[in-house]
């Protein structure tokens, strides 16, 4: 588990009463506000910010905070909201409270008030979501040592936290890039600090084939694991053994429902990102994760802080909710990996253009 700060939307087309409840839950109540004023909005940002509490005006251009509701609870039924307005009006509360909200306040608020509401129905969201939550089984594929660190480390992390198992499978032990024992021990010493089980092949490096052997491995750990998330490289790669992997892994994945794919430093133009997940609160951990790479450490530039650091911000471009994300092709999708607990990545839905 996780202490992170509860997530609240604010939606009001005042910018005045946007601006103090804004600061009112911030300053004083520890959260991370995201204020629109475009009620219209307002499920884009549900999905992109995954708030523990939406807080909504009712009268608003565009679209009413009891339409908003409607939408809202048709989409996600637990999702905690509290409706604000400046009109003191029995048919007010009535209607409001009709239309699933969960607390009606009038304006101008009282910011204890308002800070014991929101921070009461997070606490009371989050426990809900953590008790109906069902566990997932990761599969991270990799070619060598590191792939998988350094592709989906931050999700991986966030996946542990929220109670997952996860299993990393390296195909090779990275003869070409140094000492097999070596990248075998570092291997292990971060699936351990991931709290992952660690499966690490032996194919040869550098010539690791999209075929039956290759297959097989990736089919055997699948059998073992039952994975219902499985992570691998891009096919939009220029190193071979990524490429290979892909394809292999693809192949004997055909039965797991969600399939996606990682950037790696040898990725191309062509990989298009469709989904791009927030690793805030798990960005040290992925650095301590690559940092058990100490073999690689003087001769890969990209495993240096200030490189992964500068990658996870550029990715988060796509995605105004969060400072730091790892970007994803999507193959297969029957596990909607946007919902999100408080521990579970956010994701942005969006491709772009160009790749760094």
């Amino acid at each position: 588990m996780t202490d992170e700060a509860y997530r609240v939307l604010v939606v009001d087309d005042d910018p005045d009463v946007a601006l103090y409840t804004s600061t009112v839950l911030e300053r004083r109540g520890g959260c991370v506000v995201l204020a629109i004023s475009d009620p219209t909005k307002a499920r884009a940002a549900v999905d992109e910010f995954r708030p523990d509490v939406v807080v909504t005006d009712i009268e608003m251009p565009g679209m009413t905070g009891l339409e908003l509701i409607a939408q809202l609870r048709a989409e996600q039924p637990d999702l905690p909201i509290v409706v604000m307005t400046a009109h003191i009006s029995v048919d007010y509360a009535v209607a409001a409270l009709r239309s699933q909200a969960d607390e009606f306040l009038t304006k101008p608020i009282a910011s204890p008030e308002l800070i014991a509401i929101v921070r009461r129905l997070a606490a009371g969201g989050r426990t809900n979501r953590e008790a109906v939550r069902p566990q997932e089984y990761v599969l991270a594929v990799g070619a060598h040592p590191d792939d998988v660190e350094l592709g989906v480390g931050g999700i991986l992390a966030a996946h542990r936290d929220a109670g997952d198992t996860v299993v990393i499978l390296t195909m090779s032990r990275g003869a070409k890039g140094g000492r097999p024992d070596d990248r075998q021990n570092e291997s292990l010493r971060s699936a351990d600090l991931l709290g992952a089980r660690l499966f690490l092949e032996d194919l040869i490096d550098t010539e690791i084939t999209n075929t039956g052997p290759t297959i097989s491995v990736i089919e055997r750990v699948i059998r073992q694991v039952n994975p219902t998330i499985v992570y691998t490289h891009s096919i939009h790669d220029r190193h071979q053994d990524h490429r290979a992997v892909h394809e292999a892994t693809i192949v004997a994945a055909r039965s797991v429902d969600t399939v996606a794919c990682y950037q790696s430093p040898s990725a191309t133009v062509d990989f298009r990102p469709s989904r791009f997940v927030s690793i805030d609160g798990f960005v040290e951990q992925k650095l301590e994760l690559l940092a058990c790479f100490q073999s690689q450490a003087s001769i890969r530039k990209y495993l240096e802080p200030d490189f992964v650091l500068a990658t996870a911000r550029y990715w988060s471009r796509f995605s105004s909710a969060s400072d730091s994300c790892e970007p994803l092709e999507v193959i297969k999708d029957a596990n909607d990996l946007s919902i999100q607990s408080r521990t579970r990545p956010a994701i942005k839905r969006r491709a772009p253009e160009t790749a760094p």
